[in-house]
């Protein structure tokens, strides 16, 4: 009887028998639509004990009434329902019903292994027909794609099943058997003629969506990565908003999941096409693909894009190129004050710190934005950097606490610190000593106060009070900050041992600030111990041991140079790292040549000048150096000119302002007016400078004209600030 003739005959009857037949399955055995004899076993009571309530509900029936389409239309298409299928059609059923266990139950009858090979045979085939015109000869292939569908679903829904129950890695591999398949069926991606399936495209959507969620519950990253990596890379005909949520989810499991993923290995490539190396660059570039596909309206603006990449490129040193991103977005996508603060801090961490003030500036001056705490003590600590700007930070620093008022203790906190440093910058410019004396208790008592309002304590407030109490000569305060923040930091800062060497050589304690610098060396990478050495060195000048300050400075050196050399093979530095070492590499120069000079050994001295003037022409620290050098082989005329040429580069040159002051009195061809001008600015830049006052008292002395009070004065300033003053500024 054929297949019509029997539905002719049957007609309505069909849906009230396939429910019967369906139980009837034996197992191995198929099912003729002929064949109607009924059966007192079904595979759900014999498999698994579910009991159908006669009292179900009107969703259960919906539920059974669309299994029962989904028989005729597999009987339609091959004219009977295999095992495997009737297995699928009621694992659905209990799945839709809600009972998991009885549908794993149902679903491990499956043989996966042999429905995964006809599977792949039924794809290939397909591909192989549309590909060529169809003969006669043809094999028709196993499986319609309707059972594939039914069948890829069923598996699927052992994979669900399996989450459901907690049983994450073998979820995991189960849905690893959809994507192998159809991958190793259709190694070319997935046709049209495939795709076209909905139901079948949806199964593949949702697989690998779902793989990396259950190799990441089942506690495998490295799987998980491979999974992302292959449901963007394989042709699985996904739909964009699909990719670009897998995509997302890649990245943002790249920047925080904390496991190291290896470059990907692709299987074709352009070449000198762009491979990302590590963690951050993958997620750079996927979230780069993202805004991409938002410039040209694919997706819909997701916030959270810029906010991931805001992260990736800052902790990778690329804040010009988030800069960068962020000035190519559209106007209206992002609120002025926030692209505001984000190329603010930005460019403030590319070291353009006038950009970044005069983009604050520009917020901060509209009225419409009341509430910008975050702004104003970013523009406050740019503020305190530049001692053109002084005067604004405290104005900005003063807006913060006035809109703050209590409402959080650790922001005020770090106002009350900013305003600190600030007055502290400006106590360092103030003419009147009343008046410096005044900015510089206020600036300890906003630091003060900073540290009582943390719930925790603070490193950088503790360093600013450790170093504002040693710049006012209060040493033994100063040293018990020093030591408490070297305790809170546990040792974790190179800042904070060089802080401690300088307060205790301020106390003429040598040996143990020397002992410190050591103690910093054992526990700092070679790579960072630059600043260390360099203080060292200084120690063991103040100490006579000019040949072991020698040494220390060329083991220095040759740190800095294998650094460079090793970094300049394709590491990037920040620009401000790069400043620093060329700044260190300089200063070390100019050190190692006025140690050579105290020591008359000419030639060497010319030589680390030589090595310093090919990093910078333009130093007035060199200058400097080289005038010492002439003023040490008694000639003070070319001395003379060295200094002012130093002052040419820097006219607030401290060293060279003495030492000019110094010549002209030895020559004695200036008045002693001009040669007190060049002492008072080098005591009003610093006013801790023992030299400067020392050799004031020497002017006031062989002055008729001054008293002898003042040279007094100046002399005792001089031997208290020599007696107190660190092998190297506090700051």
């Amino acid at each position: 009887m054929t297949l019509k003739k029997w539905m002719k005959r049957w007609g309505f009857g069909i849906r009230g028998k396939l429910w019967k037949m369906m139980k009837c399955i034996r197992s191995g055995e198929k099912l003729r639509l002929d064949d109607r004899a009924s059966s007192s076993e079904s595979l759900a009571t014999r498999d698994y004990s579910v009991s159908y309530s006669s009292q179900a509900a009107g969703a259960d029936t919906k539920v059974e009434n669309s299994n029962i389409e989904e028989a005729e239309s597999s009987l339609r298409e091959s004219g009977y329902l295999n095992y495997e299928e009737a297995r699928a059609l009621l694992g659905r059923l209990e799945y839709q019903k809600g009972n998991i266990e009885a549908a794993l139950h149902v679903f491990e009858g499956i043989d996966i292994a042999s429905v995964s090979s006809k599977i792949k045979v039924s794809l290939s085939r397909r591909c192989e027909q549309q590909n060529r015109r169809r003969s006669q000869s043809d094999a028709a292939p196993p499986m319609s794609m309707h059972a594939i569908s039914l069948l890829l679903e069923a598996i699927f829904l052992k994979v669900k099943s399996l989450q459901g129950l907690g049983q994450f890695e073998e979820a995991a591999q189960s849905c690893k058997v959809i994507l192998d398949t159809i991958e190793s069926a259709l190694p070319e991606g997935i046709p049209e003629s495939v795709s076209a399936d909905c139901k079948l495209q949806d199964i593949l959507n949702k697989a690998v969506e779902l793989l990396p969620e259950l190799w990441k519950l089942a506690g495998s990253p490295q799987e998980a990565i491979l999974s992302y990596r292959r449901a963007l890379l394989y042709y699985w005909n996904l739909d964009t908003e699909t990719t670009s949520k897998i995509e997302k989810e890649f990245a943002v499991f790249l920047l925080y999941s904390g496991s190291d993923a290896g470059p990907p290995n692709l299987r074709s490539q352009v070449d000198e096409s762009f491979v990302p190396r590590n963690n951050i660059e993958e997620a750079i570039l996927l979230l780069l693909i993202l805004l991409r596909k938002f410039a040209v309206k694919k997706i819909e603006w997701d916030p959270t894009i810029m906010y991931h990449l805001s992260f990736a490129l800052s902790v990778s040193g690329e804040q010009r190129a988030l800069a960068h991103q962020v000035e190519e977005l559209l106007p209206g996508i992002m609120e002025r004050r926030e692209r505001y603060s984000i190329l603010a801090l930005c460019y403030h961490g590319e070291g353009e710190e006038m950009i970044a003030l005069n983009l604050l500036r520009n917020l901060l001056c509209n009225r419409g934005n009341p509430d910008c705490v975050l702004e104003l003590l970013v523009a406050s600590k740019i503020c305190a950097k530049n001692m053109v700007c002084v005067e604004e930070g405290i104005s900005y620093a003063s807006r913060a606490l006035s809109e703050l008022r209590g409402r959080c203790n650790q922001l005020e906190s770090v106002a009350n610190r900013l305003q600190g440093i600030l007055l502290s910058t400006q106590s360092r410019s103030v003419a009147s000593d009343s008046e410096r004396i005044s900015k510089q208790s206020d600036a300890l008592e906003m630091l003060e106060r900073a540290e009582k309002l943390m719930i925790e304590k603070d490193p950088s407030i503790i360093f600013h009070l450790s170093l504002e109490n040693a710049e006012q000569r209060k040493l033994d305060a100063a040293l018990y900050h020093a030591k408490q923040l070297l305790k809170l930091e546990a040792g974790s800062s190179v800042r904070s041992y060089i802080l401690l060497a300088r307060i205790l050589s301020a106390q003429k304690r040598f040996v143990d600030a020397e002992n410190v610098i050591n103690t910093a060396l054992d526990q700092t990478g070679k790579w960072d111990q630059g600043e260390l050495l360099r203080t060292k060195a200084k120690l063991q000048i103040a100490q006579g041991q000019l040949k072991n300050a020698i040494e220390t400075y060329t083991c220095l050196l040759a740190i800095i140079q294998v650094r460079t050399k090793s970094l300049g093979a394709g590491k990037k530095l920040a620009k401000n790292r790069r400043n620093s070492n060329r700044s260190l590499e300089m200063e070390t120069w100019h050190d190692l040549a006025n140690v050579y000079t105290s020591l008359s050994q000419w030639r060497d001295a010319e030589v680390c000048l030589s090595k310093s003037k090919t990093l910078s022409p333009y130093s007035a620290s060199r200058w400097h150096s080289t005038g010492l050098l002439y003023e040490a082989k008694g000639m003070h005329q070319e001395a003379l000119q060295a200094f002012k040429a130093a002052l040419d580069v820097e006219p607030n040159h401290v060293p060279s302002l003495v030492s000019t002051a110094c010549v002209l009195r030895r020559l004695g061809s200036q008045s002693i007016p001009i040669i007190r001008s060049f002492l008072t600015d080098a005591i009003r830049l610093d006013k801790t400078n023992h030299s400067a006052w020392y050799n004031l008292g020497l002017l006031y002395k062989a002055d008729p004209s001054s008293s002898v009070l003042e040279a007094a004065e100046c002399f005792e300033a001089a031997a208290f600030l020599e007696d107190s003053a660190p092998v190297e500024s506090f700051r």
